[in-house]
Order: structure tokens, then C-alpha cells, then sequence
């Protein structure tokens, strides 16, 4: 099994979901985060006074997968929360070793 993390920008996330669903990703979690990565934030001017603006607002996107999935996944995430710009995100890839689901004790593919 896999654990897929993606940072994306915020107003993507429907998106995101959506070509999620259409590969078989049953179940994710959603997080609000802050950060920076290469652009190091930015300036923002309000009411004639620059501000810098140091962690910007993203989408932590986690879900555990298959194996098999990965590739489908990764692909449909990358796609589709591209802008081609700077502060697009990021995509991390983590092996899982098991899972457990609390309610009934299943484990590994099956608690998916």
C-alpha cells in the first residue's frame, strides 16, 4: 500500500476529488496548511501598505492506496492540479506498512 500526500492550491481541490474518484480513490483526508517553498511567499499591497506574505495557503491532500493505483493516481493528481505556474504544489509518495480499521479490525487492503 501507498500513502499519497498532495499540496495543491485551494481552489483546485474540487478538481482534485473529482479525477480522484474516477480512478477508484475511495476515501481521503483534507487538510488546511500554510507554507513556502521556492518562492519564499510573497507581497501583497492593501490600502496603499505592502505586506509580505510569508506561508501561503494550500491543500494537504492524503490518501492510502493500492499498489496498483499509484501510477493512475499520482497521474490524475498532477494533471489535474497543474497550473503551470509557480506554487503549484507537490506530490510525496510514502510506502504504508499496515492499516487497521478501528470498527471492525480489519487490516491492510481490506480496511481500505
Amino acid at each position: 500500500m501507498k500513502k499519497v500526500e498532495a499540496i495543491i492550491r485551494p481552489h483546485l481541490l474540487d478538481a482534485v476529488r473529482n479525477a480522484l474518484h474516477e480512478v477508484d480513490v475511495a476515501g481521503m483526508t483534507i487538510s488546511e496548511v500554510q507554507g513556502y517553498g521556492r518562492q519564499k511567499g510573497h507581497t501583497e499591497t492593501y490600502r496603499g501598505t505592502e505586506y509580505q506574505i510569508e506561508f501561503i495557503p494550500k491543500i494537504k491532500i492524503e490518501v492510502i492506496i493500492p499498489e496498483d493505483i499509484e501510477n493512475s493516481v499520482v497521474e490524475a493528481i498532477a494533471k489535474t492540479a497543474k497550473t503551470g505556474k509557480f506554487g503549484d504544489g507537490k506530490i510525496f509518495i510514502v510506502s504504508v506498512e499496515d492499516v487497521i480499521r478501528i470498527r471492525t479490525g480489519e487490516r491492510d487492503e481490506a480496511a481500505l
